[in-house]
């Protein structure tokens, strides 16, 4: 059995909006209601769902950028919500982070050298010469030369910055990177070029990928398992090609209709999404996607589904996932 290198169990985000008036009852945004999941070492697991639905606050809770309200984080069995910035500090060499805008995030005032080997603090006081060494070969790693130590930002192009924030990340060799939109902001042809290089990466150094995209060609490419999230819950998880050959929830059957694809074969009818979209601001019974769904009844209005197993390892949050695998199969 491989160990779990990531457990993220019942995460809770809410942030409070300032008062309207003086009396007002207070109000939040619910970025994050309750997320649940684990990936095992070696594996990339994907989460995906559309702009505003709690990815990216998932990524900063998980690598203990902002304070959680309750739920647990660990990381290769250690606890990391509730640490202090002290107590966190040797726990970051396991688990690191890349950034989606390979523009802002290296620092234009300082060298590739530096960049590169700013989270070697977190080892402690090492050599200079180790230092050096281990900059020189994990640039190699990522297809840079060890002589652009003394270059800046600014004298690389997107897909080159982004390798230079890859390897700050793998400089402490971390079992965990956390990878927040890393190739959106790239041509396509260098999208290829980052993808492929992460996947050479987990074969060479067995590092395991918690990877965020809106972009599901993306990530059935990289990931072995994903998580579909809606307004700050899973509605559906399981292994990539189970989820994407039936998917048992119809938010993740509309995203993967409108991946463009070969027409080949017979034809599906897309589902159509009816309503506007539920606000973050807003708690209400029933089925969060109650408003979209043109499945929806009265049931999902009265009760909120659960996230149950509806085949091996294949999990959904709704009270029609069998119609829905019933309708892949039958295409």
């Amino acid at each position: 059995m491989s160990k779990t290198v990531l457990k993220v169990t019942d995460l809770v985000r809410h942030y409070p909006l300032p008062k309207e008036s003086l009396f007002a009852a207070p109000k939040f945004v619910y970025a994050l209601n309750g997320v649940s999941f684990e990936i095992k070492e070696g594996k990339s697991f994907g989460i995906v769902g559309e702009s505003g639905c709690g990815k990216s606050t998932l990524a900063r809770n998980v690598m203990a950028l902002e304070e959680t309200d309750s739920g647990s984080v660990q990381i290769l069995g250690e606890e990391v919500v509730g640490k202090s910035f002290n107590e966190l500090r040797p726990l970051r060499q396991h688990f690191q982070m890349v950034f989606q805008d390979p523009y802002g995030s290296l620092d234009p005032h300082h060298n590739v050298g530096r960049i590169v080997a700013e989270p070697l603090a977190a080892i402690g006081n090492l050599p200079k010469r180790e230092k050096e060494e281990r900059v020189a070969e994990v640039l190699s790693s990522v297809g840079l030369k060890p002589t652009d130590v003394g270059k800046y930002p600014h004298e690389f192009s997107g897909g080159q910055r982004q390798r230079i924030a890859i390897a700050r990340a793998l400089i402490t060799r971390p079992e965990l990177i956390v990878a927040d939109e890393p190739v959106s902001a790239l041509d396509v042809s260098v999208q290829a070029q980052v993808l492929n290089l992460l996947r050479d990466l987990q074969d060479s150094f067995g590092v395991t990928y918690m990877f965020i995209s809106h972009d599901l060609a993306v990530v059935e490419y990289l990931c072995d398992e994903v998580a579909v999230m809606y307004l700050g819950s899973i509605v559906e998880k399981g292994r990539t090609e189970d989820l994407f050959a039936a998917p048992a929830h119809p938010y993740t059957g509309i995203l993967l209709d409108a991946v463009p694809k070969p027409a080949a074969g017979k034809k599906r009818d897309r589902i159509r999404l009816s309503g506007s979209v539920t606000g973050q601001t807003e708690k209400r019974n029933g089925c969060a996607f109650q408003d979209r769904c043109p499945m929806v009844d009265d049931r999902c209005k009265r009760e909120t589904p659960m996230l149950k197993e509806v085949s091996p390892d294949h999990f959904a949050a709704c009270h029609f996932s069998k119609e829905m695998m019933a309708r892949a199969a039958s295409v």
